[in-house]
């Protein structure tokens, strides 16, 4: 039986070549075609190519040539290989002439193979078959390659999508790239998403989110819909198959889904082919549905009209229909890593609130500082952000970096937990226990000076006549008055100086004025109004800690540091711990506890830095200091900045952008 393939085989040859003789056996096996011969046009010149080009000749049909070796030039034959990769050439020699073909003609490699001019039909049909199934195989050889080629471009696409769904970490970005990389890959005009949820009354449904229409505008409503057969998104969620619609509207009666409409009617859009896809994650549990709509030739195109529908749409192929299931799973999985990536965030923001708890509790005179510092801090980072002029012209802070500036100032100070609570809210230079212990002091010198006072008297009584007694008791009355109210002068002094101050200032002089003063207890023993240890924390110059409470409470930055340490930070907030262990360093080298300078200090600190001051010196009432007036509070910062303590450019920008008045109305 005859091949019905040979219909579609085409063996060519030159008019009047000896070639045709060769050929005659082969009448009846396949299509013959005799073409023009090419003719010389000048010497020098190359020969005139064929009149009918092979694959016009064949209508796209394999073609094997067989020519005159000695007759035609080798050039042509070239040509002829050349042009189609589904032409062979069969070369013809002579037996007296086969010496006259060159080694380089015999071994040319566009020449599939030689026949002598004598060759009998069996082996002109044996090496016409060969030359035949050589085009096939180089055929099938080279749809393999491009399969491949096509298979590696697909997946370097699957894999840059991949990369790009795995680095988003906004789930409403998301999703939407999600669904417009699924369009992009498959070439469809629009389509939708669906997420699997759970309703209030436990049942399981499908969350409408959102859609894309690359011909259409159309406001999307959110809407739930159960998972069920009754519509395709739901059928599809209910089997986890994909599902592939040539026509949404020529769907066979026997299937229980049918297309809404709907937005078809109130848009005028036309929806045709619909490939509607599963999103499982890697434990192959449901997590929404794909819908993607109108398969597009030219993805370019726009379908306004029916017209536009009938040209420029197709059905999904099966390769759309495996890409979109390969591109619904990575996205099941990018989903499902970026709700764990929210559920770690909000545990990390529990964690930070709570932290930020523990340092108030421990410290509710500072209450709110932490989260006003933080306030001012992101504040004043991103008008550094923005600036174009300037030394920080060049600076710029991700949205990471931001987060990281956020995290630091919200727990800059969380070593407090790691201070005496006693120095943590020493509220003056003196304890409280220690101001008792000198005002139950001062009134047994009270006391002491009354019962001295009133011993005298009666000694005066029982010595001194009546008038002369009266006299003299009047002068001792006077001497205690005046000695009463020194006392209390000194005492009420005292207290004053007790008081902490903003700035350095003190009356040292007349401390140790009262600390010269002495005092005899019951025994006889004799006292000094003010031991060294209260002439020690009285003479504080500044604030209300003496050097080593100060060390004490100047740890809290190393407890910071060697806390925020231990955590696992991810690689976008590692830099936690070290913007915040630098929040008291100065630029000059002045600051504590590590004695940084300058560009040792990150940028990001030396922003808290100054949103810290600020908000210390102007908030609300402290036990050991009074907040002062805003205004004051930028004089002082000014001066720091005057002695290259804070950077000049990030104050200038605290001010010229009013960070500080971020926080200043509070309740």
């Amino acid at each position: 039986m005859q091949d019905s393939r040979l219909n579609d085989r085409h063996v060519c040859y030159f008019e009047d070549s000896p070639a045709a003789k060769v050929l005659s056996a082969l009448r009846g096996q396949y299509v013959l075609r005799a073409v023009r011969q090419p003719v010389c046009v000048g010497e020098g010149t190359a020969r005139d190519k064929p009149s009918v080009h092979p694959a016009d000749e064949a209508n796209g049909a394999a073609a094997v040539w067989v020519v005159d070796l000695t007759g035609e030039s080798a050039e042509t034959l070239r040509d002829l290989v050349r042009s189609d990769p589904g032409v062979r050439v069969i070369g013809v020699v002579g037996a007296s002439e086969a010496a006259g073909v060159s080694g380089e003609a015999q071994a040319d490699s566009h020449v599939f193979a030689y026949l002598p001019r004598e060759a009998p039909p069996a082996l002109v049909e044996k090496t016409v078959t060969a030359a035949f199934e050589n085009i096939e195989l180089a055929a099938r050889e080279r749809a393999a390659r491009e399969e491949l080629e096509r298979a590696e471009r697909e997946m370097d696409e699957l894999n840059r999508i991949g990369v790009a769904l795995s680095a988003e970490r906004d789930v409403q970005v998301l999703l939407n790239l999600i669904l417009l990389k699924a369009r992009e890959i498959t070439g469809a005009d629009a389509g939708s998403l669906y997420l699997v949820e759970d309703s209030e009354s436990g049942e399981r449904v499908l969350h409408f989110l959102m859609t894309q229409n690359d011909s259409r505008y159309f406001p999307s409503t959110d809407f739930t819909m159960p998972i069920s057969e009754n519509s395709v998104a739901g059928y599809v969620a209910l089997h986890g198959e994909p599902l592939h619609l040539p026509d949404a509207y020529q769907i066979p009666p026997d299937r229980p889904y049918r297309l809404n409409t709907a937005f078809d009617q109130r848009s005028g859009y036309r929806t045709r082919s619909v490939l509607t896809v599963p999103m499982k994650d890697a434990k192959g549990e449901l997590l929404g549905v794909l819908q993607l709509i109108n398969c597009k030739r030219n993805w370019k195109a726009r379908l306004e009209t029916i017209e536009d529908v009938d040209r420029e749409v197709q059905p999904f192929s099966n390769r759309s229909a495996r890409l979109a299931l390969s591109l619904a799973s990575q996205a099941a999985v990018a989903y499902d890593n970026s709700k764990l990536y929210d559920s770690i965030e909000s545990l990390l923001e529990g964690f930070v609130r709570a932290a930020v708890t523990a340092i108030e509790q421990r410290d509710p005179t500072t209450s709110g500082h932490s989260l006003r510092v933080s306030t001012l801090t992101e504040g004043l980072a991103e008008t550094v952000d923005a600036v174009s002029t300037g030394p920080y012209a060049s600076t710029r802070f991700t949205r990471e970096q931001m987060k990281e500036i956020r995290y630091a100032a919200l727990l800059h100070d969380f070593g407090k937990v790691g201070v005496r609570e006693e120095v943590l809210v020493k509220a003056k230079k003196l304890y409280p226990y220690q101001i008792e212990v000198l005002r139950h002091r001062f009134d047994y010198i009270r006391k002491e000076m009354e019962a001295q006072t009133s011993q005298r008297k009666l000694q005066v009584l029982l010595e001194r006549s009546r008038e002369e007694a009266l006299k003299e008791m009047g002068v001792l009355d006077e001497q205690y008055a005046r000695a009463l109210a020194e006392i209390d002068d000194y005492f009420q002094f005292i207290l004053q100086v007790n008081e902490p101050t903003v700035l350095p200032e003190g009356k040292f002089d007349r401390l140790l004025e009262i600390a010269r003063r002495k005092f005899s207890d019951s025994h006889g023993n004799e006292h000094p109004y003010l031991t060294p240890d209260e002439i020690r924390y009285l003479s504080i110059p500044k604030g209300s800690l003496d050097p080593d409470e100060r060390s004490q409470i100047e740890s809290h930055v190393i407890h910071t540091f060697n806390f925020l340490s231990q955590i696992p930070w991810t690689k976008e907030l590692k830099q936690v711990p070290w913007i915040a262990r630098a929040h008291h360093e100065t630029l000059i080298g002045t600051g504590y506890p590590y004695k940084l300078k300058g560009d040792e200090i990150p940028p990001q600190t030396k922003i808290m830095t100054i949103c810290d001051i600020f908000d210390a010196l102007s908030a609300s009432d402290r036990p050991y200091k009074k907040a002062v007036p805003p205004e004051r509070a930028l004089d002082i910062l000014d001066a720091s900045v005057r002695q290259n303590e804070l950077d000049s450019e990030l104050f200038r920008l605290f001010l010229e952008a009013k960070i500080y008045t971020r926080t200043l109305k509070r309740s």
